[in-house]
């Protein structure tokens, strides 16, 4: 059912089967674009506008011509009023410099623009995380874009499979606690609630923006050793919202969800349930 929803490509809403892209597109052979995931309830985007915005500061983090947005906003309704009514699905836009030489320089070819949309199966309830001996590099050129350049975080998230975790976290360069592959993390320590600042090279989520917004917390260096010792941790993305951190690496936190975190949950899924583009 999924293969015969509408892709919008450039402008048009097309079939599956005619949505190609070039093999020389940048974003194929080099990593060289950027991305959004929306999450969709019942066939209505959540905080649209936000990711929008964001994929346009990915776009121009990475010398591209800023995005279209009102275009963009206009395929992803076009798309999702194509696809069935799931109550969760994920919506994928994604921004490349579209097709150049096969080298690192770009051509001059404009931006190739893709929309897809497919049925999102919810997380569990808990999680289970695993460190990953990797760092993350807080002063690389990439650090807080959201591109296509994923292969360490499909490596980190094979190194936490295969020892039982759900996620992978990573730290930074200079031993602080940073994200996950695909999402962001607070925990809770001396009472507090906090989360590694953008300048540990974490990813400005959306869903920690609003979290930071609607429940309060701090943005504060922590440790990686800390996240051990944390009274209770969560996670937050697009299409896990909150989500309690049960163990890391093995080691079992004393709650999952903690007070603190069951607060954080229950606020943001009241404010979210009322406000679809906050």
């Amino acid at each position: 059912m999924t293969a015969q929803v509408p892709i919008w490509l450039n402008g048009e809403l097309v079939d599956p089967e005619r949505a190609t892209v070039s093999v020389s597109d940048h974003g194929m052979l080099v990593g060289d674009g950027v991305f959004e995931t929306v999450k969709a309830t019942d066939g209505v985007p959540f905080a649209l506008t936000r990711h929008l915005r964001r994929l346009a500061r990915s776009a121009t983090g990475l010398g591209l011509p800023a995005p279209d947005h009102d275009a963009l906003a206009q395929g992803t309704l076009e798309v999702l009023a194509a696809a069935p009514k799931w109550p969760l699905s994920r919506v994928r836009i994604t921004y490349t410099s579209g097709p150049g030489p096969l080298g690192s320089a770009r051509g001059d070819a404009a931006p190739t623009v893709s929309i897809i949309v497919a049925p999102q199966d919810p997380f569990p309830a808990t999680a289970d995380v695993t460190v990953v001996p990797w760092p993350r590099n807080e002063r690389g050129a990439l650090s807080g874009l959201k591109t296509t350049s994923y292969a360490e975080n499909a490596l980190a998230l094979v190194y936490a499979k295969e020892r039982g975790g759900g996620e992978a976290i990573f730290g930074n360069t200079v031993g602080n606690l940073c994200e996950g592959t695909g999402s962001n993390i607070f925990a809770v320590l001396g009472g507090r609630l906090v989360t590694p600042p953008v300048s540990s090279g974490c990813l400005a989520g959306v869903t920690r923006a609003l979290v930071l917004e609607w429940c309060g917390g701090d943005e504060e260096d922590i440790a990686l050793d800390d996240l051990y010792r944390a009274e209770e941790a969560f996670l937050t993305s697009t299409t896990r919202d909150v989500q309690p951190i049960r163990a890391v690496d093995g080691t079992v936190l004393p709650a999952a969800p903690g007070p603190i975190t069951a607060k954080a949950m229950a606020a943001f899924a009241a404010r979210s349930a009322e406000l679809m583009d906050p």
